[in-house]
């Protein structure tokens, strides 16, 4: 043997071959490969989870807010709903109210059936009745009622605070209010429910 490190080593050494790597990860590699294949998958499919749990939570958030939307718009239109309808059957009021004026003039007694049907809601035997009445009404009911009514036991008062069209009927225990306005807010109560809201 020589001195000499370079020539023991020749002898001894032999040739190495790198091994062959198949697909089916049999080599020396080839499990390694598989392992990052599928923690990319695995981290691939995290991700994608977790940017869908994302997406859907941003959705959920978004629909609310157009949910809140939506209902802050419907609600104006309901409040302008009702506010329509009490402006129409205010309306409707105001038509009625020059409708009966025009029918006084040309059929003065809806003026005698309206104190009838008022004298008709008292008591039988009922004294001392006083209808008042707007004075071209009074003058009216006086011509069209048989004579002697009055001698019957009620009076004509002349009532300039009234409408035309109606009459308010007292007694010393009971009041009947016929009169115009109170029985077209009658009307309106019958439509509009009695808390004034639509029936």
């Amino acid at each position: 043997m020589s001195d000499t490190p370079g020539a023991a080593s020749r002898n001894d050494c032999r040739r190495w071959d790198v091994p062959q790597l198949d697909d089916a990860g049999d080599g020396l590699h080839g499990s390694g490969m598989d392992t990052r294949e599928r923690a990319r998958e695995a981290g691939f499919e995290q991700g994608r989870q977790e940017g869908l749990a994302a997406a859907r939570e941003q959705v959920l958030g978004q629909l609310a807010l157009l949910t809140q939307l939506m209902q802050a718009l419907a609600t104006p239109l309901t409040e302008l709903d009702e506010q329509v309808e009490k402006e129409l059957v205010a309306l409707a009021m105001a038509v009625a109210r020059q409708v009966i004026y025009h029918e006084l003039k040309t059929d003065p007694g809806l003026v005698v059936a309206a104190v009838r049907k008022a004298l008709g809601v008292l008591p039988a035997g009922t004294r001392d009745v006083r209808l008042h009445l707007h004075p071209d009404d009074a003058q009216l009911v006086r011509e069209l009622l048989p004579a002697g009514q009055e001698q019957g036991g009620w009076q004509i008062f002349e009532d300039v605070v009234h409408d035309r069209g109606g009459c308010r009927v007292s007694t010393e225990t009971s009041q009947v209010d016929a009169t115009l306005e109170s029985r077209l807010a009658r009307a309106a109560a019958a439509v509009l429910g009695e808390s004034g809201e639509p029936a």
